[in-house]
């Protein structure tokens, strides 16, 4: 059984931002590196960093809890976390990973990019973008379709 939460993988994200260099991170871009960092997970290392489930939402794919803990921060950037987890090493490299591909990218682009993928559009079903859902992100569907893009990428 996985011991992260979703709180320590954003904490990590949270403190590896290099504030001094005028770098940033909010809310609607944590939640997409979040993402990120368990699909990822699921599709190269065949397990969770958490266990709690993405719901597609009109922005992307979201955390209720994380959504709870920042939604008075608005598209402010978000503060440096009180505490650093220790995670595993295979787990600290794949989010390096994330971040290093994924981080330079605005949160904008983010949004779009997730939402030109299948897990979260086959959880919207259809619904138009401006329409509030609550459905939940499979993991399964996160698992092999990253995977699919890995080796296609690799191919």
């Amino acid at each position: 059984m996985n011991k992260n939460k979703a709180s320590d993988i954003a904490n990590w994200f949270l403190a590896k931002i290099d504030r001094e260099a005028g770098d940033a991170l909010t809310h609607l871009k944590l939640q997409k590196l979040i993402y990120y960092a368990q699909a990822w997970s699921l599709a190269l290392l065949d397990h969770l960093l958490f266990e709690e489930d993405f719901e597609a939402w009109t922005h992307g794919p979201c955390l209720p809890s994380l959504w709870q803990r920042f939604r008075d921060c608005g598209w402010e950037a978000l503060s440096e976390p009180d505490s650093v987890p220790d995670l595993k090493e295979d787990t600290e490299e794949l989010l390096g990973d994330v971040l290093e591909v994924y981080g330079n990218l605005s949160a904008k682009h983010l949004e779009e990019l997730v939402q030109t993928e299948s897990p979260w559009a086959e959880a919207r079903n259809s619904l138009p973008p401006e329409i509030r859902s609550e459905n939940i992100i499979s993991k399964q569907t996160m698992a092999d379709y990253y995977r699919e893009l890995y080796q296609r990428m690799n191919n």
